[in-house]
């Protein structure tokens, strides 16, 4: 089947508006956005701040590192660094440019400026404002859904921008997702033109793969990815493609997670979802010698998968993200080894029914060992596929096929899981 032009150009736009660059855990770098914006039309460093969030912003800022902060952590150590030091022009890489002279002056503003928190008790899952006021000014800049989906701009009562975007969608302001299938991903992926992804993926196997050796050769968080390494070394683990894949995927996060200033490209606005769904991938091509054509166009089914999954659980949600991204890893991997679309289909299927009872409790370093988890899941199942073995529909939460199964998901994240985040939440701020 080949996709008509408009088709594709949708594809791509998708894929442009879900795969960018982001240095650190990309809720506390939204709030550093935020902020940076908020001082720019100031135009002068504020006496007050006001900062308010929803709960899944709070679960994920809580415990992970801000990059370049010297290992600082919270909601107040991300604003303070986008007011003081931030380049909102930079988008998710708006504090990656902060040094150790910054964070001197970081710390000093943090010392001498009222900062208030509030947790904004709305239906948004991924919701930020910030207000800055300076003697008699002050300026109100808001996002929602997204991590720069600026909505609103207030200086000193003034309306400056006023972008409204449904509260109940957090799709709103992209391109329409409807369009997105597995048995499209998964035929685009045999017939698109290579040269309309490769600059992007390229992208992500560059930068991916480089937080991944990072991760491996330093010490980060509790570091399972090279301890994946030690073990296979002492006869623990058997070296196979399964743990090899596991160890880069999670090392990539252990990094990340403890605040690594490197960037990553991220997928449905996560870098641990971006390299889920790349890494593996990466790894077994490597490992099996396959070429560069065919990793592009697997890494194209993992991230559109991911996608087309994510956009049913919501931006934000009590369902781990790096599980749906997972998922995509296993379509991916039985596509490597020759599989049809059904057997794709089956691998998801089989993932999506297995997995999708962890919770995402926040960012931080245990990400890492939940990434390990999925990706050892997405081998097996890829493997039960490959045998014809799928998970029949009406047990638990597996559907008719892979569409209604991915639907289902998206019901349990939304609407069954919405008291789960509630209770994770109130855990974590006791």
């Amino acid at each position: 089947m080949n996709a008509d032009k408009q088709t594709v150009d949708k594809i791509i736009s998708i894929l442009n508006e879900e795969m960018v660059p982001a240095e650190g855990c990309t809720e506390p770098i939204a709030i550093a956005y935020v902020a940076a914006k908020a001082r720019e039309l100031l135009g002068k460093t504020p006496d007050k701040v006001k900062i308010y969030v929803s709960g899944n912003i709070i679960k994920n800022v809580k415990s992970v590192v801000v990059p370049n902060s010297g290992g600082m952590i919270g909601i107040e150590v991300s604003a303070a660094m986008g007011i003081v030091a931030g380049k909102v022009q930079k988008g998710l890489m708006v504090i990656s440019q902060v040094n150790d002279a910054d964070m001197v002056k970081v710390r000093e503003f943090l010392n001498s400026c009222q900062i208030e928190v509030i947790h904004e008790k709305n239906d948004i899952k991924l919701y930020v404002r910030i207000e800055l006021i300076c003697k008699n000014e002050n300026v109100i800049v808001e996002i929602k859904h997204l991590h720069t989906n600026i909505t609103s701009i207030v200086k000193n009562g003034k309306e400056i921008i006023n972008r409204p975007c449904s509260d109940a969608d957090f799709n709103s302001p992209l391109t329409d997702r409807n369009i997105l299938s597995i048995e499209l991903i998964y035929n685009l992926a045999k017939t698109i033109d290579l040269e309309l992804i490769k600059p992007l993926f390229k992208k992500v196997i560059c930068m991916n793969t480089t937080i991944a050796e990072e991760g491996l050769r330093e010490s980060y968080g509790v570091n399972i990815g090279s301890c994946i390494v030690k073990n296979i070394d002492l006869g623990v683990y058997g070296d196979d493609r399964r743990n090899r894949c596991a160890s880069y995927a999670a090392a990539g996060s252990d990094a990340r997670m403890s605040g690594c200033p490197l960037p990553v490209m991220t997928t449905s606005g996560s870098g641990n979802q971006g390299m889920t769904a790349s890494l593996p991938i990466i790894k077994f091509c490597q490992l099996k010698e396959i070429g560069e054509e065919q990793m592009i166009r697997a890494l194209f089914i993992s991230h559109l998968s991911t996608i087309h999954i994510k956009t049913n659980v919501g931006r934000l949600s009590a369902y781990c993200g790096a599980m749906c991204a997972s998922a995509g890893v296993s379509g991916a991997l039985t596509f490597l080894i020759g599989g049809n679309f059904q057997a794709v289909a089956s691998a998801i299927i089989n993932t999506l029914g297995n997995i999708s009872g962890v919770i995402c409790d926040g960012a931080k370093a245990s990400c890492a060992m939940k990434i390990a988890t999925g990706v050892y899941a997405a081998f097996d199942s890829a493997t039960l596929a490959h045998y014809h073995k799928v998970l029949h529909g009406g047990e638990g939460i597996v559907g008719s096929d892979v569409e209604e199964t991915i639907m289902n998901i998206g019901e349990l994240a939304k609407t069954g899981m919405q008291t789960t985040d509630e209770v994770i939440l109130e855990i974590m701020t006791k």
